[in-house]
């Protein structure tokens, strides 16, 4: 039994007839509408030929075409059944005419294929098919779609799927911006999955990946994971950089390891890595936490002798400690100097300066 099946693909944004290496670049309205999936679609689709000057021969789909595509599917029955397998088809149908569908049109399509696993698994395999590096919001999107999935079945599944497709070259950034989407939308069980069956494959996690894993189990408490993902780092002969151990002893702070902390500061110096804000803003913290104020000013003022601007974090963490010791001349000394017009503070960017560097994840 037929019925009809509307299908909202909030393509907006995505209009011209920009063609990039011999290819047309199709950007599509919005529009809702509905699929007669009982017909061929490759009788449906037929997008007329243009030439130019500049590019004799290429396949330039107007928005004309496709609103005229749009009329001749919409108001027919579909089929309930088959209509999630709609998106596939077409996508396949636009390859075969050599016509490239944009990063930003995957990515809505991903967003409207978010409530079934199979046909994102599908357009996601495509666009790494397509030769496009994946954005860190398509993974995003992917990962988003795993939300209400209580195994890993299907993720390990489609993992093997695509082992293939990922080159050497590529493989690196593309398991990095997974991990860190699973993460981001509230998955971390399944990045630390994809984390540990990409390594049993061998595929070689960068310093970045361990980054960001050690950054996951920071948050989550899994202080003894993170310690041997911070040791499997030397076996893999990487070198651990400012990010891997500030982000492995501002992972011991929170769990209170304030002795760890103080055991890989003095790995990290001895190894010739230069502290940075947020090396120093943990060592005034756990010191001023342990009672050691005075160790918390000795670093307050090795930063600004080397030029780190301290941050609001770092004044209130030291005033509020010395207040609990007694020293409180001390402290209102710091709040005038906190509070003074002439004081440079550390703001949010000088935070994430180094991460920027190292880490190009971008939402």
């Amino acid at each position: 039994m037929n019925t009809n099946v509307v299908i909202s693909f909030q393509l907006r944004r995505m209009l011209g007839g920009a063609t990039t290496g011999g290819f047309s670049l199709i950007k599509l309205p919005l529009f809702r509408f509905r699929f007669n999936l009982s017909l061929p679609l490759s009788t449906i689709i037929r997008f007329p030929d243009y030439s130019t000057e500049a590019s004799p021969g290429i396949k330039i789909v107007t928005k004309e075409d496709l609103k005229e595509f749009l009329a001749a599917v919409k108001n027919t029955p579909a089929s309930s059944a088959n209509v999630y397998s709609y998106t596939d088809k077409v996508l396949n149908i636009l390859n075969d005419k050599n016509i490239v569908v944009s990063l930003d049109a995957y990515n809505l399509i991903l967003e409207e294929a978010s409530h079934d696993i199979d046909l994102t698994c599908q357009v996601f395999k495509k666009l790494l098919l397509s030769c496009k590096s994946p954005s860190a919001t398509s993974c995003l999107k992917f990962a988003k779609a795993f939300t209400k999935e209580n195994d890993c079945v299907e993720l390990i599944r489609f993992l093997e799927e695509i082992s293939e497709i990922m080159s050497s070259s590529t493989s690196s950034s593309f398991i990095n911006k997974i991990i860190f989407a699973f993460a981001k939308c509230g998955q971390k069980d399944k990045s630390l999955v994809i984390f540990d069956h990409l390594r049993r494959q061998r595929y070689g996690p960068d310093l970045v990946t361990y980054n960001i894993v050690l950054d996951i189990l920071g948050h989550m408490g899994r202080v003894d994971e993170m310690l041997n993902v911070f040791s499997s780092i030397k076996d893999t002969g990487l070198i651990p950089d400012t990010v891997s151990y500030n982000t492995l002893m501002n992972g011991l702070r929170k769990v209170g390891r304030f002795d760890m902390c103080f055991v890989y500061y003095k790995e990290m110096t001895d190894n010739g890595i230069e502290p940075d804000l947020l090396t120093y803003t943990v060592l005034i913290e756990i010191f001023g936490r342990s009672g050691s104020v005075e160790e918390s000013l000795k670093y307050f003022k090795e930063m600004k002798k080397k030029g780190i601007l301290p941050s609001v974090f770092i004044y209130r963490s030291l005033i509020q400690n010395l207040n609990k010791t007694g020293k409180v001349e001390l402290a209102k000394e710091l709040l005038e100097e906190l509070n003074s017009s002439s004081t440079r503070l550390a703001g949010p960017e000088d935070f994430k300066r180094k991460t920027r560097q190292r880490n190009t994840l971008k939402f």
